[in-house]
């Protein structure tokens, strides 16, 4: 039996007590933390940590909002530099400076179609040879020719319009006649049509999509000047993980080494490192005091058993503790602390499913922020069926998207990944449970609408 005293599986154990009569205890044998006297920097957030667990848990809103809160004070203060990046690495960054036109686009009049370029009223003496998209400036026509011209080739000067193929008859003697009517500049894209060399395209903040590296690429643009990715570091903690194989005398398959990394890639992340440390509280500490990350995201060892080394580790080295708790189920336990100046730590409780929870709470919104990327709208869908809540916290419940429902999914337990492999949201279910039919806030997971490897949704 685990910890929590119902959920077996990876990590079970290791900071993800979920049942609130095991976390009391645990609370009870907590031993005071230190005021961290004479430490230099802001006074941590919660110098000693209550006894009674909702005492010092986090509000999930105001948990989340903390997290980005911290980041942007960051962003602001240090001054992040930007980046010149190349086009095919831009996606998904966010543009550190206005895209401006370098030049006139089009950069000279285009045919908009296929057909002949006419001069003049017909019908028109058909010029030998053509206009081809590419080549050479074509020679000037005078009033009554034509000449056969291809999509985005130059429009020779003199021409008064594009005639497509589909509204033209030939005749003896090479004479081309219009089957329909026609104006002046008809099918011609005029030089400057879209923009003027020096206009504004797209303000500071836009999101590289591809369709913003389209139109970079057609405005001239080689690369782009982008607010980085902050880079982040996961150690994975625990003496009982293994990395392949079958589970076996008491050793489990890590679960989170192989998940983070990914996901956290997803949100936008340069993930610089994936260390296991198993339970080593100095090798914890090197980790911690040496990374180069921005954002250091570790896993299990957030509660207070014996191997749990990761408060401890935060006050020795001074850290600022800004979450530690959250009511919120599964991953009450997770944290959130200033390492550095520039610095944050994640702590992941051990659980898969409290991980993700801890992800989505934390995680996301720092990731984001420090990224520059605006917060998603938020939006709701009506539940299928009923869900049961928690009697004081927030719970993150796995569902399908059906129609214009939300439907819950089964092994939604903090240990589990079965659920949370075929989800494509979570709900945020109000303390107490919510009815069917009850509007739900959803969260979506970064790959369901963004893709895999493209970040923010």
């Amino acid at each position: 039996m685990t910890a929590s005293g119902t959920h077996a599986g990876p990590h079970a154990g290791r900071g993800d007590a979920d049942d609130l009569d095991v976390e009391e205890a645990l609370a009870l044998v907590r031993a005071p933390k230190n005021d961290q006297t004479g430490r230099t920097g802001p006074a941590p957030a919660r110098p000693s940590r209550p006894e009674h667990p909702h005492h010092h848990a986090t509000p999930w809103p105001e948990a989340r909002e903390l997290a980005g809160r911290a980041a942007r004070a960051v962003r602001d203060a240090t001054r992040r530099p930007h980046v010149s990046v190349a086009l095919s690495d831009a996606l998904g960054l966010v543009l550190a400076a206005p895209l401006d036109a370098l030049s006139d686009l089009p950069s000279f009049d285009t045919s908009a179609m296929d057909g002949w370029a006419v001069a003049g009223p017909g019908p028109w003496q058909i010029r030998d040879g053509g206009v081809l998209a590419g080549h050479a400036p074509p020679e000037p026509l005078t009033d009554g020719e034509a000449v056969r011209i291809a999509t985005g080739a130059r429009v020779p000067a003199g021409v008064t319009a594009v005639l497509r193929s589909e509204h033209g008859r030939t005749a003896p003697q090479d004479r081309l006649h219009a089957t329909s009517e026609m104006s002046h500049g008809q099918d011609i894209r005029p030089r400057g049509q879209e923009c003027r060399r020096g206009d504004q395209l797209l303000p500071t903040g836009t999101l590289v999509t591809p369709a913003v590296l389209g139109l970079a690429a057609a405005a001239g643009y080689d690369t782009l000047t982008v607010v980085p990715r902050p880079r982040a570091e996961v150690l994975v903690l625990g003496d009982e993980l293994l990395t392949e194989g079958l589970p076996h005398d008491g050793l489990i398959r890590d679960a989170l080494g192989p998940m983070l990394a990914p996901w956290l890639r997803t949100l936008g992340a340069e993930v610089i490192a994936v260390r296991r440390l198993g339970d080593d509280a100095k090798a914890l500490r090197r980790a911690i005091t040496t990374s180069r990350a921005d954002l250091i995201v570790t896993t299990g060892g957030t509660a207070a058993g014996p191997v749990d080394h990761v408060h401890p580790t935060l006050e020795r080295i001074g850290a600022e503790l800004l979450v530690d708790g959250v009511a919120v189920r599964p991953g009450h336990p997770m944290l959130l602390a200033r390492t550095k100046a520039d610095q944050h730590l994640v702590g992941l409780p051990g659980n898969p499913l409290a991980a993700v929870s801890g992800l989505l709470t934390l995680a996301e919104p720092l990731l984001r922020a420090l990224a520059a990327h605006p917060a998603p709208e938020p939006y709701r869908m009506p539940l299928r069926e009923a869900v049961q809540g928690h009697a004081h916290d927030t719970r993150l419940v796995p569902v399908v998207l059906r129609g214009e429902r939300a439907v819950p999914l089964h092994y939604s337990g903090p240990a589990m990944l079965r659920g949370i492999a075929t989800a494509d949201a979570l709900a945020v279910v109000p303390p107490g449970g919510a009815a069917q039919g009850a509007e739900m806030e959803l969260l979506d997971l970064p790959w369901d609408t963004a893709g895999i490897g493209v970040c923010f949704t």
